[in-house]
């Protein structure tokens, strides 16, 4: 599974591991993965998605053992800029992180997930952790909007591609959560990042995802959650946020 070096990945190979999976977490970051594998027993493979060249090592790390599952949940924001002085590099970064590396790594392991499921007679999951934004476009995020709609899209057309075959194709989409790093590498700035979240009673937590994630492939063989929205209560939509106690009116 990918991202696994912080925030929901990170939650995740814990939450796989605890109902037994066998886990690969994959992220940049070595130093993160191997604190990872020491607390978890998971094993680790340092990799940037964007790059090819670390796909195809990654494939052939993968190809050692059957592959049941691809779960993943890389991906990030940059910045909030408007469209009319957006970055175009950053809005590449963007693409490149969310929609590409999902497309590198479907068709590095596909092969592998069809081979297990063929071989073992049973069926095989690929899941990915897309985002509301790719739902609902907002004020200063077209540039996350567009990438994590790109990648939803992608997920959308492999479900209809696979038709027919013993994959299931899961997509969460996750609303307001807080993690120690998502909002401050968008904004750069602790304050900034901290405002985000200020006043909203219980955002959710990188382990509530990891509970749906855990959930979904662990559902009998024959169930898939094509998209699962996940918000906290204080958050009704995408630009509606209750800031304050949540109370039940009179």
């Amino acid at each position: 599974m990918t991202g696994a070096s912080s925030g929901i990945g990170r939650a995740t190979v814990h939450a796989l591991r605890e109902t037994g999976w066998e886990v690969i977490g994959v992220a940049r970051r070595a130093d993160r993965l191997e604190e990872l594998a020491q607390e978890t027993g998971a094993d680790a493979f340092a990799a940037d998605l964007t790059r090819q060249e670390d796909v195809a090592a990654l494939a052939a790390y993968t190809s050692e053992a059957p592959l049941h599952a691809l779960v993943h949940v890389a991906g990030g924001a940059l910045g909030s800029d408007r469209v009319e002085d957006g970055d175009p590099d950053g809005w590449l970064r963007m693409y490149e992180m969310n929609t590409v590396s999902a497309q590198r790594l479907v068709r590095a392991l596909l092969p592998q997930l069809r081979a297990t499921s063929a071989r073992e007679k049973t069926h095989a999951d690929t899941l990915f952790v897309t985002s509301t934004a790719a739902q609902v476009a907002y004020p200063g995020g077209a540039g996350y909007n567009a990438a994590k709609a790109g990648e939803a899209m992608l997920v959308h057309a492999l479900r209809q591609e696979l038709v027919g075959e013993p994959i299931r194709v899961i997509e969460i989409a996750p609303g307001m959560v807080r993690t120690e790093e998502f909002s401050l590498t968008r904004l750069g700035d602790r304050a900034a990042a901290d405002a985000v979240y200020e006043g909203v009673d219980h955002p959710l937590t990188a382990g509530d995802i990891a509970d749906v994630i855990a959930y979904s492939v662990n559902a009998p063989g024959h169930v898939n959650l094509d998209l699962v929205t996940v918000r906290p209560v204080a958050q009704a939509a995408q630009h509606l946020v209750h800031r304050g106690s949540l109370a039940a009116r009179d």
